[in-house]
């Protein structure tokens, strides 16, 4: 497919909204039209009124209302009943009617566009993409895909209809659920999405539906700490993703072995967690500061040469590109206000902002490829301002902002952070010798510790957590009520008031240590075990010493 055969400028007078409006009227008409046929052929012969709308007609005014800002359901039956977009005829209908319809049919027809959609930009962006990653190295060219992994709540709905007006400004009964998705970094575009009814729900079960979309084994994995488990890392290993996170606060790591330390800067191989808790597999753990702020990363690309200190750094600076994205939906296509408190309405002002942003962030893909420079340093809606103008003189708008992008301010730096990492050479990595294992059995948070023997007998109640120095604290406490009842019974005898004796404070193990801790006395209970076969991933491989 040709570049012209999707975004065509208009020969005389139109803006960037006529080109996306007669795609996705193009895209429309092939998908709904069987629909519509259909759905004609089931009223034949039934009784009632016949559809008077058809689908394709409603959801082409529900996606050209996204693209010109309309603000509600009550705009999308007005651009019905007005008619003349895309020289479509009006349509006699009430208002409730398209409230009932918007319900009845759901978001799958959305849905569907927006699946269609990506397609043909992602094969529509590929030929300049090729061309930009011959001239410039390409993010971790060990993965085929690169992509960013968060969660968005919806903007909480207007209490205008009666059963919810008796909740308080800001309560989450009034938050209409939350997104999971997964945004393809390189060609900034939405790859996956899931919705969830309750913002308090753990959105790990959607991630792993969506991950089952993507190729295993050539997939790159940035999520945000709301993600960080041992159990989650291991699992992600286990299915043959490769994954980077930022490390959490408080997490006890074990030190295999040391590539390269000076300073605050190392790159080592670590064991997660220690004693009671335990991931499966050793990772990198990257450590640099920048500025005052120290920074650190977990990875399970466990070879240096593949991916190294600085591109760990970049790649997750990029993990920001989904909380932009995010913000591109509210801010730009009115996402901030929800149409309905109905799910079905929300999910479908959700897909149908999706679909145009898909094409808003292809445009400006396709002027950062072409300028060569990073997509964020093209201004979106300086872009949007500019592309109307060059089209109402005949000039193809996308080359126009490429040539005087600069000039006219709508490629520019960009005012994001930039992570300036250390390079480490290569001949000062020490490799890790060969004998060292990487695998060991895992203990996950509130389960039992794998070295203790199980007992069968026992029912399987709720899992207690035991505190590691019970049975001292039990002795002390012991000893002290002791102490009280004799010095009880010796002020009776002696007619003196009780004495006041404090119970006992005890004194924490560890002192809080920022960042990650390393655990270096005791040694782990559980030792590697030789036996559990590593997974045969080429970038999980560490830098071993050559035979």
């Amino acid at each position: 497919m040709s570049h012209d055969t999707v975004f065509s400028p208009p020969k005389a007078s139109g803006g960037v909204h006529e080109q996306i409006e007669s795609f996705l009227q193009t895209v429309m008409q092939g998908l709904m039209r069987p629909h519509d046929q259909d759905r004609a052929a089931e009223q034949l012969g039934k009784p009632g009124r016949p559809v008077v709308l058809p689908s394709v007609m409603l959801w082409m005014a529900v996606l050209v209302a996204i693209l010109r800002g309309l603000k509600s359901q009550r705009a999308v039956w007005r651009l019905l009943v007005a008619g003349g977009w895309w020289k479509q005829p009006s349509y006699d209908i009430e208002d409730q009617a398209v409230y009932k319809r918007l319900e009845q049919e759901g978001y799958q027809p959305l849905a569907q566009v927006f699946e269609r959609v990506s397609q043909l930009i992602a094969h529509w962006l590929q030929p300049a993409l090729q061309a930009y990653h011959q001239r410039h190295a390409p993010l971790a060219s060990f993965a085929q895909e690169v992509l960013a992994l968060d969660e968005m709540c919806l903007d909480q709905v207007s209490r205008r209809l009666p059963i919810l007006r008796h909740f308080k400004k800001g309560d989450t009964q009034l938050l209409p659920g939350k997104l999971v998705a997964l945004f393809d970094v390189r060609l900034q575009q939405w790859r996956a999405i899931e919705y969830i009814a309750s913002t308090k729900e753990n959105g790990k079960k959607q991630a792993y539906r969506m991950l089952a979309s993507v190729k295993a084994g050539t997939t790159l994995v940035l999520a945000d700490l709301g993600y960080f488990s041992f159990r989650w890392f291991d699992e992600l290993t286990d299915l043959g993703y490769s994954w980077i996170s930022r490390v959490k606060e408080n997490t006890w790591v074990v030190v295999l072995h040391t590539y390269y330390e000076a300073g605050d800067t190392f790159d080592r191989l670590v064991w997660l967690g220690a004693w009671n808790i335990k991931g499966k597999y050793g990772v990198r753990q990257v450590q640099f500061r920048q500025g005052g702020e120290l920074r650190q990363y977990f990875t399970n690309v466990c070879n240096p040469t593949v991916l190294p200190l600085a591109e760990i750094a970049r790649l997750y600076a990029r993990r920001w590109d989904i909380e932009l994205a995010f913000l591109t939906l509210k801010r730009e296509l009115g996402l901030h206000l929800i149409w309905s408190s109905k799910s079905v309405v929300v999910l479908a002002q959700v897909w149908a902002c999706l679909i145009i942003a898909q094409v808003m962030q292809a445009l400006r893909m396709e002027v950062a490829l072409r300028a060569e420079v990073d997509p964020f340093d093209v201004s979106l809606p300086l872009l949007f301002e500019a592309l109307p103008q060059f089209s109402s003189l005949g000039y193809d708008g996308i080359a126009q902002c490429v040539r005087q992008g600069q000039r006219l301010g709508i490629i520019g730096p960009s005012t994001r952070l930039r992570i300036q990492a250390p390079e480490i050479p290569p001949e000062q990595l020490i490799p890790l010798p060969q004998e060292t294992v990487l695998c060991r059995q895992p203990c996950y948070h509130q389960e039992k510790s794998p070295d203790k023997p199980i007992n069968s007998d026992k029912g399987s109640g709720p899992q207690i957590e035991v505190h590691p120095q019970r049975d001292r604290l039990v002795a002390i406490l012991r000893q002290r009520e002791a102490q009280i009842k004799a010095l009880a019974r010796q002020a009776k005898v002696e007619q003196l008031p009780k004495p006041k004796v404090a119970p006992p404070k005890p004194q924490a193990d560890h002192t809080q240590l920022p960042k990650a801790k390393v655990a270096k006395t005791p040694t782990p209970a559980v030792q590697p075990d030789p036996s559990i076969a590593r997974p045969p991933w080429v970038w999980s491989q560490p830098l071993e010493v050559s035979a």
